[in-house]
């Protein structure tokens, strides 16, 4: 995809990966967006925050990320046990269309974009038990190559098929598990495409449902 994600009004992620506090973002980024917003239902009833969007080269915004639950620090061996977090992407279900410059062609969007964003999601708050700092670069670059081959073969062994209320309406989903965490994917008729993944939270109870207001998460 060919996007920038970006903190939405707010200072870059502190070095090691910590992200900033909610109560400097906002939801500006998130209103400009032209599709709905999608987050876990009314049966999740703990703290939800906003996190970031991502944009187009024109500024457009394609996709973005809502948080429920803890908000989830670099995972390390005092903090993988009593983090609990579910983390859902929206992305825009677009067609292949031109760039807003009239130059090149922006790539379509899928279920294996969702499955992409979640993924990386998901790697961004994980490191390995014993891993030296310098090393983390080298690590997340080689996971990110693979949750990319992941999610370009959702047909493939390592993905296993889940049913989860999206509006109320059940809805097939493609689920993987990891030793970091979980993820999973899957499309609305709303014509957007959900990604989620977590920690601590079991994939299998969840819901998700339109954001009527996206305020209440900031």
């Amino acid at each position: 995809m060919e996007t920038t994600s970006q903190a939405v009004a707010q200072s870059p992620a502190a070095e090691g990966g910590q992200q900033v506090p909610s109560a400097r973002r906002t939801v500006d980024g998130y209103l400009l967006a032209p599709f709905p917003w999608y987050g876990l239902d009314e049966a999740f009833t703990g703290p939800r925050w906003l996190m970031q969007v991502g944009t187009a080269a024109d500024g457009a915004v394609e996709h973005g990320s809502v948080g429920h639950g803890d908000e989830p620090s670099v995972r390390n061996e005092a903090s993988e046990d009593k983090e609990k977090f579910a983390v859902v992407v929206t992305v825009a279900a677009n067609p292949v269309r031109r760039s807003a410059d009239g130059t090149g062609l922006l790539e379509a969007t899928s279920v294996s974009s969702a499955a992409w964003l979640a993924g990386v999601g998901l790697l961004s708050f994980t490191w390995p038990g014993q891993m030296d700092h310098s090393l983390r670069d080298d690590w997340l670059d080689q996971q990110t190559e693979t949750a990319w081959a992941l999610a370009d073969d959702l047909d493939g062994s390592d993905w296993s098929t889940l049913s989860l209320p999206v509006d109320g309406v059940p809805t097939p989903f493609h689920y993987r598990e990891s030793e970091f965490g979980w993820v999973l994917a899957g499309s609305t008729e709303a014509g957007v495409h959900v990604g989620a993944y977590g920690r601590g939270m079991s994939a299998y109870g969840l819901g998700f449902a339109m954001i009527k207001d996206i305020g209440t998460y900031a």
